[in-house]
Parts: structure tokens; sequence; C-alpha cells
């Protein structure tokens, strides 16, 4: 994956996370100890960050970013995709995507 592709789907992330958390760039921005033009710029994937400053906006938005190998990816992607079947639930689910399983 390119560079800029990662810094859009990484903002992209973090869009849904304040929209779902009903905050806005500003409030997100002020938890993160930021601006806000600089956290649009993240969030639209227009700059990158440092890790520090990746990590603060995550845990403003209740989130915690972890690094894994590569090769790990699919493994991490297969536990946490959200399944009908009841008895192949993956081992990690967030409170929101039970509270959307349950309002379906």
């Amino acid at each position: 994956m390119a560079e800029s592709e990662f810094l859009k789907e990484l903002g992209l992330q973090f869009r849904r996370a304040r929209e779902a958390a009903g905050l806005t760039q500003e409030q997100t921005a002020d938890r993160a100890n930021i601006s806000r033009p600089r956290y649009r710029d993240i969030e639209t994937g227009a700059a990158a960050a440092r890790t520090t400053t990746l990590v603060n906006i995550a845990r403003a938005l209740g989130m915690e970013m972890m690094l894994i190998p590569q090769a790990m990816v699919p493994a991490v992607q297969s536990m946490l995709r959200p399944t009908d079947d009841v008895e192949d639930r993956p081992a990690f689910t967030s409170d929101v995507e039970e509270d959307e399983r349950h309002e379906s």
C-alpha cells in the first residue's frame, strides 16, 4: 500500500470513529492536544503525523493503535470481522459492534 493510500485509510478510520462518537473535528483536536487544521489534514489524509500524535488522536476517539507484523494482518482482520453467526463470532469485538448487532 502506498503511503498516500495508507494516510487516507487511517484518516477514514479516524473520521468514522469521530462521527460514531458524535465529536466535531475541533473537539477531537482539543482532546488530542493539536490544532483543528492539523487534525483536519490528518483525517483527510493530506498530512502524515508523528506516532505520538496518532496515538493521541486514537485515544481521544476511544481507540488504541497497535503495530503488528504485516504477515499477521489478514489473521487479525479475520478475527475482527463481524459475523451474523453467533457460534463463529470474532474473539474480539467492540462495544459499538455489539450495539449495532442488537439494533439490527
